[in-house]
């Protein structure tokens, strides 16, 4: 049932009095997962509930269900730290749930989780020092109150409910079907079809090489090209020191090292030498396809990483294309006709499915209303505090991860940050820490939430208007640099000055220590 049926139909009858926890985690995904061990290690005396609108954990790796869907960064990295991974560097949206899934029952995260529960609200009292949480549980259409002292946004940044799909002329002529693959449907019969797929990034090249073999034929229609990294998914380091019996925590501690370093140097020489880094990228797609093809269809006309960059594992997408089984149009939609799509070229693609494999709608923090003492927040007015808090909004941290290194290294690192910031408002006494620009900060020209110069996805760039602002100091903007961010994070002094504490007490309503398991 869809959550406008469920908003629509009469409301059951409210879930009683709030139920208070220390904290309130929202999001049951990769870093809410990791967000509710570390809360269990390292501040075992706090009560916390973690709440997903979904009806299990995984968050993307559930609600994907395109063929072929995998990671684009390696595991070693996109692992937690604290679980060896034991799979190929690059796995399968199954063997994640899995990891995570492990994740949960060796730490006995279950009890601790509560699925279908959507937040429709998020209020900050001052007069309370608390948040208030109103949910609704799309099973029953009941509706909830939880209160608590400190809110962790660990939701991701996808909308789950719709991928972005631009309107192109004549879009309703078509007589096939229009596919999005984030809302993939069961019934989709793509064998022996001609498919066209519209889009050129890691979702294309996971997709096309999942039914190429099954399709009549399969086109990746690309306005520009995107960067890839081919390389073949494994890693003899970690086969290796497995040969030699070597226990997993060890490999996996390694293997994750070196990777980091690995990409450490890339990310420099991206930046330091961009055309060494575009070079040797370009060298990767040409020995599977050629240099002919490679500049044709394959050289991006923007720097390396100024875009995420995929692994493509065993190079499978430009197999499929050197053996005939797909090809690439580098073009641009007229429009859309009864049978396929007209390219401003005047070239026809005939199709009997179109998947529009053309990016994703970016949800900030949730898309949750929120407000600060009856006020709305419109984070966009916020300055962001090394891309985690927000000037003006109490008790709260964002887990936002990395572009150019693996997301859940900074699920790892801000887990930390926030252990420690709560133990330290317990030892201070304090119920409430904001954030606040400092003197020295007055003044400070204040921009987008990043540099469309550094990095310019284009669901980023639509998303600018509803993120906070940066300002010109490194601890006012996400740095996005996980190599920085390590050494930097653990070391914050959290009485400086930006940091602004409240003694009086939090005013708590019904204290639940213990949950039931998850439904």
């Amino acid at each position: 049932m869809s959550d406008a049926a469920i908003l629509d139909r009469p409301a059951a009858k409210s879930g009683g009095a709030p139920q208070h926890f220390d904290v309130v985690i929202v999001g049951a995904g990769i870093s809410g997962v990791g967000a509710a061990y570390h809360l269990t290690q390292q501040c075992p005396d706090k009560t916390f509930v973690a709440l997903d609108a979904l009806e299990s954990f995984g968050g993307t790796w559930l609600t994907h269900k395109y063929p072929g869907i995998r990671s684009d960064s390696d595991l070693y990295t996109f692992g937690y730290r604290f679980k060896p991974w034991v799979g190929p560097p690059i796995a399968t949206a199954e063997e994640i749930l899995t990891y995570m899934g492990q994740v949960i029952e060796e730490n006995d995260l279950a009890r601790h989780i509560r699925y279908r529960h959507k937040i429709l609200k998020a209020a900050w009292s001052s007069a309370a020092n608390l948040w208030t949480v109103e949910v609704l549980r799309t099973d029953t259409g009941e509706h909830l109150t939880f209160t608590c002292n400190f809110l962790w946004m660990c939701q991701g940044y996808y909308r789950h409910a719709e991928g972005y799909t631009p309107e192109w002329p004549g879009m309703a002529d078509f007589k096939g079907r229009i596919v999005h693959p984030q809302t993939w449907p069961e019934d989709l019969d793509y064998k022996g079809k001609k498919v066209v797929l519209i889009g050129s990034g890691a979702t294309a090249a996971t997709l096309i090489p999942a039914i190429a073999d099954d399709v009549a034929h399969i086109t990746m229609l690309q306005r520009s090209p995107t960067y890839f990294a081919p390389g073949r998914n494994v890693d003899d380091m970690a086969d290796q020191l497995r040969d030699l019996e070597i226990p997993e925590e060890w490999i996996h501690e390694i293997v994750r090292r070196q990777r980091l370093k690995l990409g450490e140097l890339f990310t420099k020489m991206a930046f330091e030498q961009p055309e060494a880094a575009k070079q040797q990228l370009l060298a990767g797609v040409s020995a599977y396809v050629g240099p002919e093809v490679t500049a044709q269809h394959f050289t991006p006309r923007y720097l390396p990483w100024r875009q995420r960059i995929a692994f493509v594992p065993d190079g499978d997408i430009f197999q499929k294309v050197k053996e005939g089984k797909a090809s690439v149009v580098t073009d641009e939609i007229e429009r859309f006709t009864e049978t396929g799509i007209l390219l401003k070229s005047g070239q026809v693609l005939e199709a009997d499915i179109i998947i529009t494999a053309t990016g994703f709608n970016m949800a900030v923090l949730g898309d949750i209303p929120f407000e600060v003492d009856g006020e709305p927040v419109d984070f966009h007015q916020t300055v962001t505090y090394r891309g985690m808090m927000f000037t003006g909004v109490p008790n709260m941290v964002w887990i936002f991860g990395y572009f150019r290194a693996s997301w859940t290294l900074r699920v790892d690192i801000v887990a930390d940050f926030v252990c420690r910031l709560l133990k330290h408002m317990d030892a201070k006494g304090a119920a409430k820490v904001e954030v606040a620009l400092r003197p020295e900060d007055q003044g400070m020209a204040l921009h987008d939430w990043i540099d469309p110069a550094n990095f310019n996805p284009n669901y980023l760039m639509r998303a600018l208007p509803r993120l906070p602002l940066r300002g010109e100091k490194p601890e006012w903007q996400h740095t996005q640099d996980y190599w920085r961010e390590r050494n930097e994070l653990p070391t914050v002094d959290l009485d400086g000055s930006e940091f602004v504490y409240d003694r009086s007490p939090a005013v708590a309503t019904k204290r639940v220590a213990v949950l039931e398991p998850a439904e």
